[in-house]
């Protein structure tokens, strides 16, 4: 059974607002003044007129890891709920085509910085909590409209800095050649967001930003690792994280990804999401959003390593535990996570699955019967006539 926006919506209010009277010393005031990780925000709601600012705690010094997703593996949820309710978000409404002004360049100047920048923001009146959590964002704390913002002592990434003045470089090439110097995808997704990239520049709201970056990345490694000859077993990877199981099966065969999710909603009854491709690409937006090309990004990351190709599925089952959604990142690192670990190395595709599925409750037949990647696996290929 699958659930509704509108289920699933209320099951994550109800869960944020459990969170909110715990944690009930939430900041409220017309002014905060701190270390901002560096962050920015740009809202998708009434777009293309955004809501658009920096997040900034009232904690002065090193704050990056309230905004580094890539550094909350190991964490707990209450963990990276305090890092994120004590995020103050400053917003301005901006119209996101052809953004201009000093109040744009100074939150662009802060999403290249490469350490956390002192922030004085002053708000047309006090801040005030929010419920904004929708599964491809992590949260954040209060909110409020922002009367004046002083951003000083940032330190510019020069490799940013370099792809943000040279406006001949197209936003996809300016994505994945930051990448490929190692900065990280989060930092991208920030930079990219704010309209810091491409010929034709504009602000794009950072859920679209994460899944946009995500999607970049991963479809240029695909595009690399189609080239290289097929794995030669069957392997298997699991991961756990935060209510999180994960399962990783890799087969011998050209390139083929699946991602499967399935999560339990308030009344025990079981969700699902599936979405496949070859190397013709996914023809449509995915049921599993921006989980999808964060998961696929791991998958490709990890080939990309080993220089092979494969046939892939990724399971992923939400358990209840995991009460408020963090953010697609939380796929993107925990598929890493899984990869990092000593494979299992299984006989055959039918196998592997079955040795997955012992890890989890959602039971084999019910994964298959939502898998094109299984159809597409018993097709055969030129070679099976030879």
């Amino acid at each position: 059974m699958s659930r509704t926006a509108s289920d699933i919506r209320k099951a994550i209010e109800s869960n944020w607002n459990e969170y909110l009277s715990k944690y009930a010393n939430l900041f409220s005031s017309n002014y905060v003044e701190g270390s901002s990780p560096p962050s920015v925000f740009v809202g998708s709601y009434g777009y293309p007129k955004v809501l658009v600012g920096p997040m900034v705690p009232p904690i002065h010094g090193n704050t990056l890891s309230m905004d580094l997703p890539e550094s909350w593996i190991g964490k707990s949820l209450e963990d990276i709920v305090n890092y994120r309710l004590s995020l103050v978000r400053g917003i301005q409404a901006v119209t996101a085509k052809a953004p201009q002004g000093r109040y744009i360049e100074s939150l662009q100047e802060l999403a290249m910085s490469s350490r956390s920048t002192d922030s004085e923001v002053e708000f047309v009146k006090n801040t005030k909590p929010s419920l904004f959590v929708d599964g491809e964002n992590a949260p954040f704390g209060p909110i409020g409209e922002i009367k004046t913002a002083k951003f000083s002592n940032s330190s510019s990434d020069k490799n940013i800095q370099r792809l943000f003045y040279d406006k001949d470089v197209l936003a996809y090439d300016a994505v994945f050649e930051l990448y490929n110097r190692g900065i990280e995808v989060s930092k991208i997704q920030k930079c990219f967001s704010i309209g810091m990239f491409g010929k034709d520049r504009k602000l794009v709201p950072t859920k679209w930003s994460i899944t946009a970056t995500d999607d970049i990345i991963s479809k240029s490694i695909v595009d690399e690792i189609v080239n290289f000859s097929e794995i030669d077993c069957c392997q298997i990877f699991t991961y756990e994280n935060l209510g999180n199981l994960y399962g990783v099966i890799m087969f011998p065969r050209r390139w083929m990804f699946e991602m499967q999710e399935a999560w339990y909603d308030q009344e025990g009854n079981i969700g699902f999401g599936s979405d496949f491709e070859d190397a013709k690409g996914l023809s449509h937006y995915p049921e599993t959003a921006g989980a999808h090309f964060a998961s696929r990004l791991a998958v490709a990351e990890y080939l990309l390593r080993a220089k092979v190709q494969a046939g892939v599925m990724v399971l992923r089952e939400i358990r209840p535990e995991y009460a408020v959604p963090l953010g697609v990142w939380q796929v993107r690192e925990g598929v890493r996570m899984a990869l990092k670990q000593k494979p299992t190395v299984m006989p055959n595709f039918e196998q592997g699955l079955d040795l997955v599925c012992k890890g989890l409750s959602v039971g084999k037949k019910e994964w298959l019967a939502r898998s094109k990647l299984q159809k597409a696996r018993n097709q055969k290929s030129i070679k099976d006539y030879f």
